[in-house]
């Protein structure tokens, strides 16, 4: 029995690029800040396709042995086991391989040959070859400008992508993503929205990152399940922004004033 599908509210043509993407098994980059419903897309267009995800959170210590695989040493001998992406690649599931960006280059160099004609993965441990099944897609997110260019993408390989940018949602859908969330009421949906429009464009505190919708949605949990509004969005959305105290305290201000 088919799971219930995440909720996802498109707020363009993504579902649409993502199913021709996937008919042609481009790969498919999201570009965009943190929070705007990267993941969540994701997890619905597979749900949506009834393909099996693996998804792999990069950080800046994830290899290519730890997505290829390695030999382990169980009881006596020593076994191959295969890592998460060489699972996808022969299981024909989509691989969604988040902030590729802070991955160490080598995870680069073990996609290369996966993302054009050959769709297919070299195994150096093993010397084997693995043909990608028909039904295998890569999909990757990163985030441009984080932290000032600190890491990008090389425009090589970007260029091996169908690519689509996420940003936050206009107003009515972000407001409509936390009732659905949350079950919280319009009127405190629509002021918390305005909260976060209001914060994304104070560019003159310069947060490394703004409100996300899912900072949004923690705060209309905790509303909802009985935490005073102020506290709740001074606990979700400030704290989380900065550790500046006169930065917190100007927000706090800022919202006391909204809520």
């Amino acid at each position: 029995m088919k799971s219930e599908a995440p909720y996802y509210k498109a707020s363009g043509k993504e579902v649409e690029v993502f199913e021709h993407t996937y008919k042609n098994k481009i790969p498919f980059l999201l570009k965009g800040p943190t929070g705007t419903g990267k993941s969540r897309f994701i997890e619905f267009m597979s749900h949506k396709l009834d393909k099996k995800l693996i998804t792999i959170s990069c950080h800046e210590e994830t290899s290519s042995t730890d997505l290829i695989g390695r030999y382990i040493i169980k009881g006596a001998e020593t076994i191959w086991v295969d890592g998460p992406l060489t699972i996808a690649v022969k299981d024909g599931a989509i691989i969604y391989l988040d902030e590729i960006a802070e991955a160490r280059p080598d995870v680069i160099v073990a996609i290369h040959s996966l993302t054009d004609h050959r769709r297919e993965l070299f195994i150096d441990k093993l010397g084997e070859t693995i043909k990608a099944h028909e039904d295998f897609m890569l999909v990757a997110s990163f985030n441009p400008g984080y932290q000032r260019g600190f890491k990008e993408l090389k425009p090589s390989t970007r260029q091996r992508f169908v690519a689509t940018t996420f940003d936050y949602p206009d107003a009515k859908i972000e407001a409509e993503i936390l009732i659905n969330e949350t079950d919280i009421e319009l009127d405190i949906a629509k002021k918390l929205v305005n909260i976060a429009t209001k914060i994304r464009n104070l560019t003159e505190l310069g947060l490394t990152e703004t409100v996300s919708t899912r900072l949004l949605v923690d705060a209309a949990k905790l509303i909802h399940s009985g935490l005073p509004k102020r506290l709740s969005v001074h606990v979700a959305v400030v704290e989380p922004l900065s550790d500046d105290f006169e930065v917190i305290e100007a927000l706090k201000d800022l919202c006391d004033l909204m809520i």
